[in-house]
């Protein structure tokens, strides 16, 4: 789709410093969105809901959780003609700056204890505002990486957006755990869960890098350069006109991740609230058990992105996506047992398919759309499944668990949205793999 194909030498060497860029500042906004994750399963049920009973104040403590996925495609409709209009850099730089303060402000919030109500109230706005963050900021960093790479390689190019969710995972529960174990349960309560939000004051050099020494993506600068010289060959409103016409790829791109965001917010929020308070496992034990899978996944979302320049995007979402459908019942009678080996088998296998899935997905949605409404396409796709399936998934295992009692519900849940991803990767086709 993109007129321009192959980068100068001068543009590689933006691209190899711009993936770096990239890789560093993705990893410290998801650990800024995913260290909330943590929190609302250990720690925001006693300190932002004190009065309700254990089951309440996780409900409650996951909606919270929720809230920001709720904001994510308010973010991507507002970033998205952002980026479209006066380019993708811009964007990212407002992006992560808002990323980066409404988690600082998690970090010194008053508790309900100190403040009553207006506490969880402000939890809410704060993370409403880090949703609204990330929600912008998927888009423009994997656009920066895939518009800036040949043709041939935006799949490799885009994974270095892409692995910056398990590497935000991973630098989240490495945190929690050394505050963790370094504090006495008291003290964690009652400061040292404050740490790990502070910790992305991080981000501010990665902004002033992005801005100072990153250039936008060469699509962007010819699509700017079009609209300098005839105004009326570019979309001006290119919110309105994708609406009005990739309807269908929005719909689909969005059922291209389903699965893959059930099954990792299932390992990731509601499965450490499983295996602490129903199991009886500790704590740490689980947040290590998520944080290996997490690493091994690593390796698997960069292999399908190369591969995908090679075979296509779509076999290897279709790949992944049966990978999960097959897996959703052996993964909890696994988890069930108890054994932290069969657990980390569990949440490994299910890590691994969903790479197959996510490692590819952001070339694919970038190539579903032209590059004048690519930015706000590409973000409504990724951000509708995240108010969709994402955020609401750890509410929707502990509401299951619950009227049910049994794990099978939770992974009859899991049937069904990789079915979803299944039909959506069907009615696809690959484009722009050549």
């Amino acid at each position: 789709m993109d007129t321009l194909q192959v980068p100068s030498r001068s543009e590689q060497r933006s691209l190899r410093k711009l993936m770096a860029a990239g890789l560093v500042g993705s990893s410290i906004e998801w650990y800024d969105f995913f260290v909330f994750a943590t929190a609302a399963a250990l720690v925001f049920p006693k300190v932002f809901f004190p009065n309700a009973s254990p089951l309440i104040a996780l409900l409650l403590s996951f909606s919270t959780f929720w809230a920001g996925f709720v904001a994510r495609p308010i973010g991507g409709l507002v970033f998205g003609h952002v980026g479209d209009r006066f380019g993708r850099k811009p964007a990212v730089v407002a992006c992560l700056l808002l990323m980066a303060a409404a988690t600082f402000l998690i970090g010194v919030l008053p508790t309900t204890a100190a403040v009553g109500v207006a506490a969880p109230v402000l939890l809410v706005v704060l993370r409403f505002l880090q949703g609204i963050a990330v929600g912008g900021q998927w888009g423009g960093v994997v656009l920066l990486l895939t518009e800036s790479a040949r043709a041939g390689k935006r799949g490799f190019a885009g994974t270095f957006g892409q692995i910056g969710v398990p590497i935000g995972i991973i630098l989240g529960n490495v945190v929690f755990l050394v505050v963790g174990g370094t504090l006495s349960a008291a003290d964690f309560l009652s400061w040292g869960w404050r740490v790990p939000f502070l910790a992305s004051a991080l981000l501010f050099p990665v902004v002033l890098y992005v801005q100072l020494k990153v250039e936008d993506s060469p699509v962007f600068r010819e699509l700017a350069a079009r609209r300098a010289s005839d105004p009326d060959a570019v979309a001006k409103a290119p919110l309105r006109q994708v609406l009005r016409t990739h309807r269908r790829a929005i719909l689909l791109g969005a059922g291209l991740m389903f699965a893959s965001n059930a099954t990792y917010y299932v390992s990731i929020a509601g499965l450490l609230d499983y295996a602490t308070r129903t199991l009886g496992i500790n704590r740490n034990d689980v947040l290590i058990v998520s944080m290996l899978a997490g690493l091994i996944s690593i390796p698997v979302i960069i292999g399908a992105g190369a591969l995908s320049d090679r075979v296509g995007r779509r076999p290897m979402i279709l790949a992944g996506a049966t990978v999960m459908l097959l897996w959703a019942f052996p993964y909890f009678w696994l988890v069930d047992t108890g054994s932290l080996w069969l657990i980390l088998l569990a949440i490994t296998v299910n890590s691994c398919a969903s790479g197959l899935v996510y490692g590819p997905i952001a070339a694919f949605l970038a190539e579903l759309f032209t590059p004048e409404v690519r930015y706000s396409g590409a973000s409504l796709a990724y951000q509708l499944a995240s108010i969709l399936v994402s955020g609401g998934t750890p509410f929707v295992m502990a509401a299951l668990l619950a009227s049910t009692g049994t794990s099978a519900s939770v992974s009859a849940y899991l049937v069904v949205m990789s079915l979803i991803t299944l039909g959506a990767a069907y009615r696809l086709k690959d484009v722009g793999t050549a």
